[in-house]
């Protein structure tokens, strides 16, 4: 049974692991508290992949007052070899007398394989307390290990009447400054940015973070499946992060100068029964390249196909009260379905909140 002391330093070391939320990734958010009653003596979290763990930083500082402490961690205590110790190993060196993790980690070079050591060593451990935080706070890791793809945020901005654009494609700006400077903060929190070859030729997009120095910029993705992607368009040429092309184009002549640019990286997906990209086995690639939150900044084609395919875990909406006309492009480019109107919907509200003179609105899918 978990005391009211636990939930609070539990909370903190989440607080804490959300703190990692812009550099962290591929590995994931992680807190630590190391505290003796209510006495906080150490605490810490996981800036950036390579660096020491949140456990690290924790009994760095908490020093000798960690023998016989409790360690909060907001993940389960790593086992393993990688770029860094094990840190069970180093709270077991340390003499920490009980471990409290949010959850077991779901890595199959963990996978309770941390708390075992622990208990083997003789610390008490428990797990579970505020897991549901926990996880949400991982989601992209989590979607990465366990279900093989990202979890997909697909961002939207429309006017008042549900239009992207004017009928001749002009779109800036449609939101303020505000909604505007929260879209760098959901970039900065992703692993990657996804887009098309039509958003790129049209509006020459960077796809970084230019509000805030950040310690890692994400990956900027774009489906090509012709290779089209001008060499010298702003997501090429800034350099910030890499760009990987997704295309299904195989001919070495054609790929060889995208090969040689330092700043390119190319992708093969498989080709679906229309000739398209296949998205699930894009998003599977990116996976595997260690993107585990993904953000899809498109145009209506690709959103809409995303949307058909189930692939969007997360729908952001930000919505001005602006009115652009009929002859306006769409959010969306789906088949009517009437029985639409009598079906619950298959997204469910998380919040609503105003940014200056616009709304931003969060669904998840159920």
């Amino acid at each position: 049974m978990f005391t009211e002391t636990d939930t609070q330093m539990m909370k903190t070391a989440l607080e804490l692991a959300g703190q990692g939320r812009f550099s962290t990734s591929p590995n994931p958010r992680v807190g630590c508290v190391i505290a003796r009653g209510r006495q906080i003596v150490g605490q810490g979290f996981h800036v950036k992949a390579g660096e020491p763990h949140a456990e690290v930083h924790a009994l760095r500082q908490a020093g000798a007052a960690a023998q016989g402490a409790t360690a909060y961690v907001t993940l389960e205590p790593c086992s393993h070899y990688g770029r860094t110790p094990p840190c069970a190993e180093a709270l077991i060196q340390a003499g920490v007398a009980r471990v409290v993790a949010a959850m077991t980690d779901p890595n199959p070079l963990v996978g309770g394989k941390g708390l075992a050591m622990l208990q083997a060593a003789g610390i008490q451990t428990e797990s579970g307390l505020l897991e549901a935080e926990a996880r949400e706070l991982n989601r992209g890791f989590l979607s990465r290990i366990e279900r093989g793809r990202p979890f997909v945020r697909l961002k939207c901005a429309a006017s008042l009447d549900g239009k992207t654009a004017l009928s001749d494609g002009r779109s800036q700006w449609i939101t303020g400054e505000a909604a505007r400077a929260d879209v760098q903060m959901l970039r900065a929190e992703s692993c990657a940015v996804l887009t098309g070859i039509g958003t790129v030729l049209a509006d020459n997009p960077y796809l970084n973070v230019r509000a805030f120095p950040t310690l890692r910029q994400p990956a900027r993705v774009v489906l090509d499946s012709r290779l089209r992607t001008p060499l010298d368009c702003h997501l090429v040429s800034d350099g910030s992060s890499p760009t990987i092309i997704a295309t299904l184009v195989d001919d070495e002549n054609r790929l060889r100068p995208y090969l040689a640019h330092p700043h390119i990286r190319i992708i093969r997906p498989s080709e679906n029964a229309t000739g398209q990209i296949d998205l699930p086995d894009l998003l599977r690639q990116m996976a595997e390249l260690g993107y585990g939150e993904v953000m899809a900044e498109t145009g209506a084609t690709l959103s809409s196909a995303l949307i058909q395919e189930e692939l969007v875990d997360e729908i952001v909406l930000y919505q001005a009260p602006k009115i652009l006309g009929n002859p306006g492009r769409g959010l969306f480019d789906l088949p009517e379905n009437p029985s639409s109107l009598i079906q619950d919907s298959k997204w469910r509200s998380q919040s609503a909140e105003i940014l200056g003179n616009d709304i931003k609105w969060v669904l998840r899918l159920k």
